[in-house]
């Protein structure tokens, strides 16, 4: 599951199972990218609160299922087999298309990116994938480019988050042996009105 020691949920207290009460899915199960900051639970507070506030916000203007590919495609770049699995499942539960969910796998894959996305769609995975792959090499040109295919400044903003949220999670997976042994994948917070409701469906 991890390569460190980790605290299942059964064999907690106070406040660790506080905060497992509000991560955890069905079954009191809680996900393994969670669990292995049950050493330090203030760490998975931090963690969760970026999350939700970066991915999972009612201010977000960019549509929840782009902003998912574009973290699987983060991880794709980093392969983070774990984060892929897990936020494939939910963009594909987002996207409400099985069949288009499939053939933007194809192409994240190391297909063409303009067989499934738009202009605009397409810059931003370039984004990403610059920033992920080769963030010295960022300049001002990158912003420029994806404002000129319409994407205004916060949405930027936005598209920056997620990608920098990513390459956190994918290093706290990568880094710690997180598998997805036990997990149940795809579920996310569904209540993006409030913050402190980390509950996932």
């Amino acid at each position: 599951m991890t390569w460190i020691a980790t605290i299942p949920y059964e064999a907690t207290e106070g406040r660790l199972r506080a905060l497992y009460d509000r991560v955890k899915g069905p079954d009191n199960n809680v996900d393994n990218i969670m669990l292995v900051h049950s050493l330090r639970p203030h760490t998975m507070e931090g963690h969760m609160a970026l999350y939700k506030r970066v991915l999972h916000h009612s201010a977000n203007t960019i549509p929840g299922w782009f902003l998912e590919a574009i973290g699987v495609y983060t991880s794709m770049c980093n392969r983070c087999a774990y984060c892929v699995e897990h936020h494939f499942r939910g963009m594909a539960r987002l996207l409400g298309d099985e069949p288009r969910a499939a053939a933007i796998r194809r192409v994240l894959e190391g297909g063409e990116l303009s067989e499934v996305f738009s202009p605009r769609e397409t810059a931003a995975l370039g984004y990403a994938r610059k920033l992920t792959q080769q963030p010295a090499a960022m300049v001002e040109a990158d912003v420029a480019a994806l404002r000129a295919l319409g994407w205004d400044d916060g949405e930027i903003l936005e598209l920056n988050q997620v990608v920098a949220y990513f390459n956190y999670a994918n290093r706290t997976v990568q880094g710690l042996g997180v598998a997805t042994d036990g997990d149940i994948l795809g579920l996310s917070p569904g209540d993006s009105g409030d913050l402190d409701n980390w509950s996932l469906e």
